[in-house]
């Protein structure tokens, strides 16, 4: 009698079909972001079928491609947090490690607001809102950051700023390694200029940063 023939191949093509189509989703949308499923099935090299059985339709897309931000956004905020260093370099440890992230999702935040709605982007946001606040709070107690408006609409405002910042770079305004962004956000919060490049140049130093 025959064996039936394992499935673990079967899974793991499986897997690898996912993980080719939300790769060329990132690549594709970024470049159009009208594209349909169908187009982004040929871009992938699946058959049409093959995608909407992973994604049956664009907002499962979307959905997938917001969950995998989510995750790596958090995954890089446990990195970039800097408790015990001086508020300033925190903040701006912080928003180095964060740029890569979103760097690679930038379209994804714009997609989310008009597919996914607002609140699905402030979920994926909240835990490094979260983290700025906390720094912005020790940064006000520290007396290096203004105190002019409380730690949490001061965050907001920040995170307003990066996000503009971040669709400059999408429209190509703006051609940046996060370092420009992160002296931008010291100098928001209340870090004199010349101090701010000077916090920013050291800690992209010790991350490895060029700028």
């Amino acid at each position: 009698m025959t064996k039936p023939a394992p499935r673990e191949p079967m899974r793991r093509n499986s897997r690898s079909n996912r993980a080719r189509i939300l790769a060329t989703a990132r690549q594709e949308l970024g470049q159009n972001p009208d594209i349909t499923l169908e187009e982004l099935a040929r871009a992938s090299g699946v058959v049409r079928r093959t995608l909407f059985g992973h994604f049956p339709g664009r907002a499962a897309l979307l959905e997938a491609l917001a969950e995998e931000a989510a995750e790596t956004l958090r995954g890089a905020v446990a990195e970039g947090r800097r408790p015990g260093e001086q508020a300033e370099r925190a903040l701006a440890w912080f928003t180095l490690a964060l740029w890569p992230v979103g760097d690679r999702y930038r379209l994804l935040l714009a997609l989310a607001r008009q597919d996914l709605g607002v609140d699905r982007v402030t979920d994926i946001l909240a835990p490094a809102r979260e983290e700025v606040t906390a720094i912005l709070e020790r940064g006000q107690r520290e007396g290096v950051f203004h105190t002019r408006l409380p730690p949490a609409v001061l965050s907001a405002g920040l995170e307003a700023l990066i996000l503009a910042l971040v669709q400059s770079v999408n429209t190509g305004a703006l051609d940046d390694d996060g370092t420009r962004v992160a002296a931008a956000l010291l100098i928001a919060a209340g870090v004199p200029e010349q101090r701010a490049a000077t916090v920013v140049e050291e800690t992209a130093a010790a991350l490895g940063t060029t700028s």
